[in-house]
């Protein structure tokens, strides 16, 4: 037995680990060695000349300021939507489940023009009573698919799916003599969307939501549903349970999902293009500026503010991941 496991451990010490190690390392120098060359050829392209003098044009801090505000305007909404749908997809079991989660992938996989130009069709060629009646038949398709199968838990949603598209129908009923769009309807109520900043953060939205659902649906996985089951037994409802311990326990999984969805909305340009436009003084945002200024053939200018946006991202994944590294919930 004892020369037995002599020769276990001379097989182990005759293969060498340098091969696999080179492999690894080849991989990771190469592609960390792409995005060091990405960022340094902006840094050699751009003087410190050039970048003041382009952030001293009143159109570029506009675009700047507008940047700002349609983010945070678009990590919000994402962070609120995330939330209770994160946590009904690791809560909850029913049929029809993957679908949803499939479902929620869809903005990511679809091609960035194409998540702007559904959004124009939609705000300009389909009407109010005829979205509240595609809704309903969407509403009442889950609710079928989520009627059968699941857990205990899970066997409420169908109900509430199916109540919320009997209103959704019903008020389809009732706006059926409305001929206008959903621009028409929102521009009323003194709310345009269609090249107007409002729709910046709807351009933002979709694909910046769908990744703050997902980190918001890792968060809650990692913590365990005991927490809840206590609180309960304490004479806690479900929804005290989750805004008492849950929420608190998921704070920072909702500070990441906010910076993944303003990071993400930093970088969208397909959606913002088609949907809202690249206006100056209006529209106008750092990515629909980095177009433009190639457009006008100012190399220089567009590779200035590439390299602001690369700052602002870095700096704020920078101060957030410092922020998380000190602790706090979870």
């Amino acid at each position: 037995m004892s020369e037995l496991n002599q020769e276990t451990q001379k097989i182990w010490k005759v293969r060498p680990e340098w091969p696999f190690l080179l492999f690894l390392l080849f991989v990771v120098v190469s592609y960390l060695g792409l995005v060091l060359l990405m960022l340094g050829a902006n840094v050699l392209s751009v003087s410190w000349s050039e970048v003041g003098q382009i952030l001293q044009d009143p159109a570029i801090q506009h675009s700047i300021k507008l940047t700002f505000v349609t983010c945070t305007a678009t990590a919000i909404l994402s962070v609120l939507v995330a939330v209770p749908l994160g946590y009904l997809l690791s809560r909850y079991h029913f049929r029809g489940r993957a679908f949803l989660d499939t479902l929620i992938d869809v903005p990511i996989l679809l091609p960035p023009l194409v998540v702007g130009l559904s959004l124009l069709i939609l705000f300009n060629r389909v009407s109010l009573s005829e979205g509240c009646w595609v809704l309903a038949v969407g509403l009442f398709t889950a609710a079928i698919l989520g009627a059968f199968g699941g857990d205990r838990k899970g066997k409420l949603i169908p109900v509430v799916l199916a109540g919320l598209a009997i209103l959704v129908a019903l008020a389809g009923v009732f706006l059926r003599k409305e001929v206008g769009s959903l621009e028409d309807a929102v521009g009323e109520v003194g709310l345009p969307v269609t090249f107007h900043p409002l729709g910046v953060v709807l351009a933002q939205f979709p694909v910046a939501a769908a990744f703050a659902i997902r980190t918001m649906k890792t968060t809650f996985d990692q913590i365990s549903p005991r927490y809840e089951e206590v609180a309960m037994t304490l004479g806690c409802h479900r929804g005290q349970a989750f805004g008492r311990v849950i929420l608190p326990m998921a704070s920072k999984g909702m500070i990441a999902a906010g910076t993944m969805a303003w990071a993400r909305a930093l970088g969208e340009f397909g959606p913002i293009l088609i949907f809202a436009g690249a206006t100056r003084g209006r529209t106008e945002v750092l990515s629909t500026s980095v177009f433009l200024e190639i457009n006008l053939g100012n190399l220089s200018g567009a590779a200035a503010l590439s390299l602001l946006m690369i700052v602002i991202a870095v700096s704020t994944l920078l101060l957030v991941r410092s922020f998380l590294g000190r602790g706090g919930s979870v």
